[in-house]
Formats: C-alpha cells, sequence, structure tokens
C-alpha cells in the first residue's frame, strides 16, 4: 500500500512534514507499546490463562433458530465422569437477562429465539470431558418456522415480551410537499458483517474467598460486564472484578457478555477456576454481526441537480435481541442523507426484532448502511441530470454551518468539499498491460480471469460521516490518573487498548505535558474508575482528555515551587526535551532535578458537553462532533464473470490534528479493508436464520492479496476546538465511505444499478440480457 503526505499531495512536502514532526510527544509516530510481542507472538492472550486446579467449560447451543423448550434433561451430563457442574437459566442466582434492553436471557429456558443461543453450560476437569456432556444434554424442541425477514415481523407474533419493534423513528424536516424537477428511486439491501475479532474469545473465572469472582477477559467495557455480571450473579458490584487481559483487537465489542457470564456462575458453583475458550464456530453463532438493513430510497432535485428533498424508509434486522439497534437506528436516520445539505427530508426508520443472528456495535453502525444507498441515489441522479457524478455531490456538500435533517447545526470543521476535490484532482492509476505477465492485475487473479478485452474500468466516488462518542444523552465520562515518581510517570486509566492505540497515546501526552520519557500503563480492572466502551474515537477524546488534564495538573505540582522560587508565573514556564526552561533564559534545569524524588499524582475527569435525545419527530442536538471522509474508487470488472478488482482507493480525510501519524494511517488503511471487505466478500448467510458456514473458509475476509493499493491523498488538519487536542475519530468513516465508493465505481465501470452488498458476481455481468 502506498500512500502520500499526510496532509498533502507532493513528496517533497511529505518529506518536510515529515522532518517538522517531533520524536516524541504528541505528533510522533510512536510504535504501539505492544506491537512487538504481537508480531513475535509472545503476546498473552486471553487464551492463553492459566490458573491452579483449573476446570474447563463448554456451551451448548441451540441448532434451531425458533422453538419452545419442552424439556432439557443434564442427568447424564451431570453423571459423566469428571464432570463437576452443569447449570441453565434455573441456576442463575440473580437477573436472568442482561443487555441494553435487559432482553436477552442468559440462557434460553422457555424459547430459543435464535441459532447457537445458549441453553446450558457445563464445567469439567478436561475440555473433551466439557464439550461431551454438552452434547449428552438432552433438549427436547417444539420447532417453529423462524421469522427471518424483518418486513414481515410487524405481523408476525411477537418473538419477545417486549414485541417486535424495538425502536420507531419519524424524523421530519423541512416541507413535505416540497418536490423537484427530476426524481430518483432505489431500493438497497446490506448484508450482514461479522466483526470477526483476531484470536479466539475466552476468559478465566476465579472464585473469591469473599464469595464474589474475578473475571480475566479481553473486555472493551469492563465496567458494564462488571455490573451486568453482579446483577446475574446476584452479588454486590463490588463482589465482582474485571480484570481485562490478553485484548489483541476489536472493530466491535470485542466479547460478547454471552460468553463471560457462564464462566463466573460455573467458578462460583465449583470454587474453581474455570477457563472457556470458544471455537470460530461459536463466536459467529454467539456475538454480535453488523445489522442487515433494507433501504428504500427517493430523491428530488432541480434542474442543476441542488437537491431538493430526500425521502427513504430504513429497516434495520436486529436480530434476535436489542442490543445497541436503537443506537444503530438512531445513526442511520440521523445520516440518511449523508453529507449534503437537504433543505427537506422525511425518514422513517425501524429497528426490529427476527430470529436471524443478534445484530450489534460494529464499525459505523447505521451510518455505513445509509451511506451505500444515497450515494447510490447521488449516482442515479447525475445519470438522470446528465452530470459528472463527482460534480453533482460538490454542488450539494455539507459545510460548517449548515443544518442536518435532525436540526442539529454542524458547528465542528465539516471540509467536505475540500476532500472530494483532493480525491478528484489525485492522478489516476495507469491501466494494466495486455500482456501475461500481468495476468494477476486483472480480477480473478492468475488463470481465474476471463478474456481482457471483457474487463472494464470504473471510477466511482463516496463521501461518508460518521459521528463521534455516544449520541442522544449518553454520559460520556472518563477518569485518569497520572503518577510521576523517580523520574518514571504512570498512567492509570480504565480505558481498554483495542488497536485503537489510546495507550500509546497517552504516553504522548505525558511525554509532552511532563517532558517524562518513561511512561508505563497501569493495567485495566473495575477497581479503577470507569472510562467507558472504546468505540466512536470515545478513548481519544475523552480518556485522552481526562489523562491530558491529570498530567496538566502533575505539571502545575511540579513547576509551581520553582516558579515561586524565582518569582515568576508558572505559566512563564516551559518544559521541553526534558529541560525545564523561563521565557528569559534565567531558569533551566532537568525535569529529574526539579522532581528530585518527590512523588507527584493527580487525577481528573473529562466529560464532553451534553447531547439530547431525538424528538417524536426525529429533531434534536444528538451529536458531540462528526467526522467526514471522500474516497474515490478504481475497480476493474470481469463483465462477463461478474469478478471484480479494486485497484485503487484514494482517501481524503478531515482527522482535526494528526497525533500519531503511522498510528492514524494504519487506522485509516485498516479501516479501508474492512470496507472492501463488506463492499465484495463478507457476508454471513443465514438462510431460515441457521448461521452457513461459520468458519473463516466460509465466511470470506480480505486478505493481504485482496487489499488494494490505498493513497491517502489529503489528511485536512483543522482542529475541533470542543474536542481535546482538536482530533477527531479516524477509523470508523472509511469503512463507512469505502463499500460506497466501491460499488460506484462497478456502476461506473457496468451500467449495473449495483443496489446490494456485498456486490454479487451477477451484479457486475453486463451482456445482452441486462
Amino acid at each position: 500500500m502506498s500512500n502520500d503526505s499526510p496532509a498533502t499531495l507532493s513528496a517533497p512536502l511529505a518529506e518536510a512534514a515529515a522532518q517538522e514532526r517531533p520524536a516524541h510527544g504528541l505528533g510522533a509516530s510512536l510504535p504501539q507499546a505492544d506491537a512487538r510481542a504481537k508480531a513475535e507472538g509472545t503476546f498473552p492472550y486471553a487464551s492463553d490463562l492459566w490458573a491452579e486446579g483449573l476446570l474447563w467449560a463448554a456451551v451448548l447451543r441451540s441448532p434451531h433458530a425458533s422453538a419452545r423448550i419442552v424439556s432439557i434433561d443434564t442427568r447424564h451430563a451431570r453423571e459423566m465422569p469428571g464432570v463437576r457442574v452443569v447449570v441453565t437459566q434455573e441456576d442463575v442466582p440473580g437477573k436472568g437477562t442482561y443487555g441494553r434492553s435487559a432482553d436477552r436471557p442468559v440462557f434460553a429456558s422457555e424459547r430459543v429465539r435464535h441459532h447457537g443461543e445458549p441453553i446450558a453450560a457445563v464445567a469439567a476437569d478436561h475440555p473433551d470431558t466439557a464439550r461431551m456432556a454438552a452434547a449428552a444434554i438432552i433438549v427436547e424442541y417444539e420447532v417453529s418456522e423462524p421469522v427471518t425477514d424483518p418486513e414481515k415481523t410487524f405481523a408476525a407474533e411477537p418473538l419477545h415480551p417486549d414485541g417486535n419493534v424495538i425502536r420507531h423513528i419519524p424524523l421530519r424536516h423541512g416541507d413535505p410537499d416540497a418536490a423537484g424537477e427530476v426524481v430518483v428511486e432505489g431500493l438497497y439491501r446490506i448484508g450482514r458483517q461479522d466483526p470477526a475479532p483476531i484470536g479466539a474469545e475466552a476468559g478465566l473465572a476465579v472464585p473469591r474467598p469473599d464469595g464474589g469472582v474475578e473475571l480475566y477477559v479481553a473486555s472493551t467495557d469492563p465496567h458494564r460486564d462488571r455490573d451486568l455480571a453482579a446483577a446475574c450473579y446476584g452479588l454486590d458490584p463490588d463482589r465482582v472484578k474485571v480484570v481485562v487481559t490478553g485484548v489483541p483487537g476489536a472493530t466491535a465489542d470485542r466479547e460478547d457478555p454471552g460468553f463471560q457470564l457462564p464462566l463466573g456462575l460455573l467458578a462460583l458453583r465449583t470454587g474453581c477456576p474455570v477457563k472457556l475458550t470458544a471455537t470460530r464456530e461459536e463466536s459467529f453463532l454467539g456475538h454480535a454481526h453488523r445489522h442487515p438493513t433494507l433501504l428504500r430510497y427517493r430523491h428530488h432535485a432541480d434542474a442543476e441537480g441542488q437537491l431538493v428533498k430526500v425521502e427513504a424508509q430504513i429497516l434495520l434486522d436486529s436480530g434476535a435481541y436489542a442490543d445497541t439497534s436503537s443506537d444503530a437506528l438512531a445513526a442511520a436516520v440521523s445520516f440518511a442523507c449523508g453529507p449534503y445539505v437537504v433543505p427537506n427530508a422525511f425518514i422513517e426508520g425501524w429497528a426490529v426484532r427476527t430470529n436471524n443472528p443478534p445484530s450489534g456495535h460494529v464499525r459505523g453502525e447505521g451510518a455505513m448502511q445509509v451511506c451505500a444507498a444515497y450515494e447510490a441515489q447521488m449516482d442515479k441522479l447525475a445519470k438522470k441530470l446528465g452530470i459528472d457524478p463527482a460534480e453533482l455531490r460538490t454542488r450539494n456538500v455539507l459545510a460548517t454551518g449548515d443544518v442536518l435533517p435532525t436540526g442539529q447545526t454542524v458547528t465542528c470543521p465539516a471540509p467536505v468539499a475540500e476532500l472530494l476535490t483532493a480525491v478528484r484532482e489525485e492522478p489516476l492509476p495507469a491501466l494494466p498491460k495486455d500482456s501475461p505477465e500481468d495476468e494477476w492485475l486483472l480480477p480473478g487473479g492468475p488463470e481465474g480471469a476471463g478474456e481482457p478485452g471483457a474487463v472494464r474500468r470504473g471510477v466511482g466516488y463516496g463521501l461518508g460521516m460518521v459521528h463521534m462518542l455516544g449520541a442522544e444523552g449518553t454520559d460520556e465520562v472518563s477518569t485518569a490518573t497520572v503518577k510521576v515518581h523517580d523520574g518514571v510517570a504512570t498512567v492509570q486509566c480504565a480505558a481498554v487498548e483495542t488497536g485503537q492505540g489510546f495507550a500509546t497515546l497517552a504516553r504522548q501526552i505525558v511525554q509532552e505535558t511532563l517532558g517524562v520519557q518513561e511512561v508505563h500503563m497501569a493495567p485495566v480492572d473495575t477497581e479503577q474508575p470507569p472510562a467507558g466502551p472504546g468505540c466512536r474515537g470515545r478513548h481519544t477524546w475523552v480518556s485522552g482528555g481526562a489523562v491530558e488534564r491529570a498530567a496538566k495538573m502533575v505539571r502545575t505540582q511540579l513547576l509551581q515551587p520553582l516558579a515561586h522560587k524565582f518569582g515568576m508565573s508558572a505559566e512563564l514556564l516551559q518544559i521541553n526535551d526534558g529541560r525545564i526552561t523561563s521565557y528569559d533564559g534565567v531558569l533551566s534545569t532537568t525535569v529529574s532535578e526539579a522532581l528530585d524524588g518527590k512523588e507527584l499524582w493527580a487525577t481528573a475527569q473529562c466529560r464532553p458537553h451534553p447531547t439530547e435525545r431525538l424528538d417524536e419527530s426525529g429533531q434534536g442536538d444528538a451529536f458531540v462532533g462528526l467526522a467526514f471522509c471522500a474516497i474515490r474508487a478504481v475497480v476493474d470488472v470481469d463483465i462477463e464473470l461478474g469478478s471484480v478488482r479494486v485497484v485503487e482507493l484514494a482517501v481524503a480525510q478531515d482527522v482535526g490534528r494528526i497525533l500519531n501519524p503511522a498510528q492514524l494511517r494504519a487506522r485509516i488503511e485498516a479501516g479501508v479493508t474492512q470496507g472492501v471487505g463488506a463492499a465484495l466478500t463478507e457476508n454471513l448467510r443465514t438462510p431460515r436464520g441457521l448461521v452457513r458456514h461459520p468458519d473463516l473458509t466460509g465466511y470470506a475476509l480480505p486478505t493481504a492479496l485482496d487489499a488494494p493499493d490505498i493513497r491517502i491523498v489529503r489528511l485536512v488538519e483543522e482542529r475541533d476546538v470542543v474536542a481535546p487536542f482538536g482530533a477527531k475519530a479516524v477509523s470508523a468513516v472509511p469503512v463507512v465511505t469505502a463499500p460506497a465508493a466501491i460499488a460506484s465505481a462497478v456502476r461506473a465501470a457496468t451500467g449495473r444499478p449495483v443496489n446490494r452488498l456485498p456486490i454479487r458476481p451477477q451484479a457486475a455481468v453486463v451482456n445482452s440480457g441486462t
């Protein structure tokens, strides 16, 4: 993958910018602290955990998508040699349900609502024994016809006591009678993308002498998981401790509580440590996926291509339980018109239950689905008007000061026009040569492509937007403590490092603020104050802000005595490269000398300004901040076979401020690649609600060979004044934008509508019958 400068287009300027970046602190390309261990295979993952007297757990899961449970017979499993305990829903001592809406049972006891739902769990002295015991549990089912079509759920019998409609948002903005001279319509379907977490989902539960339990898991939100577990176990939260361990990386909630909750229950029942390592099949069956979505759109524009009105219906398939569906729907409805000025918008959004696998948080939830649809509409509109698709977008882009369809004014930097211009002006890649040595450049690869003459090149565009932090009144807060002793700083913060680089950022903040080079991150557990989940740029903004405030408080403690001694204000002292100097040069000493063996520490919180829930008309200031991205996709399509090769993705993104150039580029490239998967290969198929091929051979993740050339042509550093450091979230918005851009390019190459993601080969075939 190749990249130009992080903020410019030319190589000389890129070199100059690189030379201006500091060697440490904010703006430096510090490597992640655990990068070497993970690359060398020495990093201790959760599946590597061990304890004396360890027992092994296994979970029995439903083979049906919908059924009534007539009876559960655990007698044979309990009598097997080596089995210590078998638990079902009857053995849950506390609250038997969990989740955002507390609608999901720990174990199904009366009804099965999705394929793979847990029925029982076993603890035994050997993993094979545990698995055999789970298989020996006899469950009598009365199988029923599953409801898998979200459109049919409105008329179906209730699938859950809470009903089939989780949330309905009717957004009303502007004049309902407004109409444009040109109207285009479309129906779009987005598939089920799995987060496919790296490494096995695993954990260890250890009982405590006080009757409590400790959970060692790769959690992304340990305090939430502790509270859920304590409620299910019937314990006070202070008797349940969650220790974050072995997080390999996450693009969604790393560990579904459904894996963790049986662990602690088994440990409490046996009085022994219990370990559970999920198979890849169990991961596919248990954790949440991206919401499959059905979208109907109608765009109105005048003869010049100016948008007049957007009408849309958005239907999110939440699966059996609510999880984060309310949040996903709010994002989908709010961003249904995209980063465009739309004076009149009328959007109906629903999140509904089905008997499909559960849906939940995955990068850019809600925003990715609507981006694919509204960008397809812009292509249709451009074609009908005879306007260049990029030009049509330019005429309608959003800017700071414009108003969203929710009525919220965009107060943050919104350089959408600049981003689009950057990718439009980037030179196009060269065409592949028609020669045998370049055969691998054709769609399908060596010996997989058809005739070179059947290959068509297409260029398409995508503009995407996401919100940062939580929305609709979510109380975002994080707490951090910074300690300095003997020239070494330690940061305590419950923000989990999931690959987003928070641990590295915290080091950089302390280095810059205090001039201390050696900075350590304390292990994360629930004995620290909460920091919230690691998603939507939260930890860069909220947890990073807390670390910065705590470090500045320590800085004041460090500088105040020196300033008093020399009769000056502490604000007149600077810390650079480990030295403290005054503005006039009278004072010059090292940070180590100033510390003189003292231990300094401070604790601080960061809480962004509040937001509000969307009202009954979909109006309200629901978001703290927004991030934008423009991508130009170049694809080659074999119009006879329908195979697609993404040649290049040119990316321009507003990032607020670059805190770690190398890490930021890596995050953008990873997000774009995840978007390539959503566009072309990733679709967890669930015929009749049953997960088909729940493994990494049946579910096609993009590999290094599938990753296109990703050119980061412009990173706009226009700081968001309300954000600490002025930085914006960077990972989600390229995931949101890339699939739409790729679909746009395939449309350009084939002339076909391409109204479904991932793009199926038949959608890209051009023949006399299409």
